[in-house]
């Protein structure tokens, strides 16, 4: 695995409690300025964030097993991203490519062409944020189709958007009292191998058998579903799912729209999940690690479709931003450069073992899954399929209090997620699964 170029040491060191006095302070402050329902997992303020550690305000260093969510893949402040970023924001920092165009947009989307599932002729529209992407696929899969239903899947997330809140299966806290919501969205069983116990095969027909009798096949626009879900506790639907799904799109006039905004760029061991299994999306919306940490996301799809599209019908003041692209460049070289879909898989050949040694060891994983450096470790009671979510949150806590930032998902609250970035060196890693399983044999008794 492949060490970044960082300034900072790749250590953990904790100098004060977690979070200190002056995150504490600044904590306060934020009542008083920021919106309350935005929240944070931990509240440390950041100072410098560097491969694989973040440093806070009072001269602690955390492990980051979180990425924040699956976007630093190629670790913090990476100099691929840093460098051609100072040039650009030298440059010029904006013009908006829907007035006067410049070459880095186009080279994002050639990039983006060449690296995505499938060999035909591709077109892509880039824009800011993962639900936006999300929402213009559905805009260009009604267009193109002429139909309206959407098709997604429980436990789904999609965005907090309207549109994209719509799509997403969590009610709280994405949904509850925020509708009305977009019409023509219907929600099917997904595959989930650890609860369902069926093939990939047996799962597909269930969904497929429930679009054709509720909607009938020739209603749909597209079926919408993330490879991997993120949010909805990083499940991973049992082999042949896919495939399946996309066969029945195939065979029926639908588009399967791949989300892989969570599973994009080297996270699963590929360079996208679907490639898991060879299923080539009609469109496939990106973002998360697609720049290194601006805010960048696209719509990828085939000519055909993403040409169907009136002028101006895309697009959007900040999409495409000069600077974000040249992150995105410099990231994509750094993935590319590093072989960090490999790395990916060495992080999951590390961790898979020992987290699978821990269920059996304490009793309280029900399940441990993912591919690559997307890791879910769902908790439940003890000889039960009953979500813990409070265990879960107990074991997060003593994680952020050590100095291991990790995150939680699950429609029940009850999966922790590890999104190491993809840089992360394997003694740093090793350190803070050291830590996450201290955290669970002790908070398992």
């Amino acid at each position: 695995m492949t060490a970044p170029q960082v300034s900072r040491p790749q250590a953990r060191v904790l100098r004060t409690e977690i979070p200190g006095p002056r995150s504490r302070e600044l904590h306060q402050r934020r009542a008083t300025a920021v919106a309350a329902g935005v929240s944070s997992v931990l509240p440390i303020y950041v100072a410098e964030a560097s491969g694989g550690v973040l440093h806070d305000v009072d001269g602690n260093s955390l492990i980051d097993l979180g990425s924040g969510i699956a976007v630093t893949n190629v670790g913090n402040s990476a100099p691929e991203v840093v460098d051609p970023v100072r040039r650009q924001v030298a440059e010029f920092t904006h013009t908006c490519f829907m007035v006067t165009p410049y070459e880095n947009y186009l080279q994002v989307c050639e990039e983006l062409a060449a690296l995505t599932p499938g060999s035909h002729d591709k077109r892509s529209a880039l824009f800011n944020s993962g639900a936006e992407a999300v929402e213009n696929a559905v805009k260009i899969a009604r267009r193109a189709t002429g139909r309206q239903a959407i098709v997604v899947f429980d436990h789904a997330y999609h965005g907090r958007t309207n549109l994209t809140m719509a799509l997403t299966a969590k009610s709280v806290p994405y949904k509850h009292g925020f509708g009305p919501f977009a019409p023509e969205i219907y929600r099917v069983p997904m595959s989930y191998p650890a609860r369902d116990r069926r093939s990939g095969a047996e799962a597909a027909r269930d969904a497929v058998d429930r679009i054709e009798k509720q909607l009938g096949a020739d209603s749909v626009a597209a079926v919408l579903i993330e490879p991997i879900q993120g949010e909805g506790g990083f499940i991973e639907p049992a082999r042949g799912f896919l495939p399946a799904i996309a066969d029945w799109c195939r065979d029926n006039g639908v588009l399967f729209v791949a989300d892989e905004i969570q599973t994009g760029f080297c996270r699963t061991g590929a360079w996208f999940a679907c490639e898991h299994e060879d299923v080539v999306p009609d469109l496939i919306t990106t973002a998360k690690g697609i720049a290194g940490g601006l805010p960048l996301a696209a719509v990828t799809g085939r000519a055909e479709l993403m040409d169907a599209m009136p002028p101006g019908s895309l697009g959007g003041t900040y999409g495409g931003n000069p600077v974000a692209c040249a992150a995105a460049l410099g990231s994509i070289r750094a993935m590319r450069d590093r072989d960090l879909a490999a790395a990916a898989r060495a992080i999951g050949d590390l961790a898979f073992p020992r987290l699978r040694a821990l269920a059996e060891e304490t009793g309280v994983i029900f399940d441990v899954r993912g591919r690559g450096a997307m890791i879910g470790i769902e908790f439940t009671k003890p000889g039960t399929a009953e979500p813990d979510p409070e265990l879960t949150a107990r074991i997060a806590r003593a994680c952020h209090a050590q100095g291991v930032v990790i995150l939680t998902c699950g429609t029940y609250g009850n999966v922790i997620r590890l999104l190491p970035p993809l840089v992360i060196s394997h003694p740093l890693l090793d350190e803070g699964l050291a830590v996450l399983e201290s955290a669970v044999r002790e908070h398992a008794r």
